[in-house]
């Protein structure tokens, strides 16, 4: 068979091509895989309310080390 290779330029331009960011019509609606899950949201929205909260907290260290 033949191979079709396409160069890296081509391939970053077709990144933001509106073809490449719409789903297909016909994909079915999968919790979790094809739609994010509601339970994933509500980690998702609860992790960034986290952060914002120790964001804010002022001085704090960015991670603990054990001496």
């Amino acid at each position: 068979g033949t191979r079709i290779i396409y160069d890296r330029k081509f391939l970053m331009e077709c990144r933001n091509s509106p073809v490449a960011k719409t789903p297909p019509s016909d994909l079915p609606d999968i919790p979790g895989v094809t739609s994010p899950n509601v339970e994933e949201l509500k980690i998702e929205n609860n992790h960034v309310q986290n952060y914002d909260e120790k964001a804010s907290a002022g001085e704090e260290e960015q991670f603990d080390m054990d001496i």
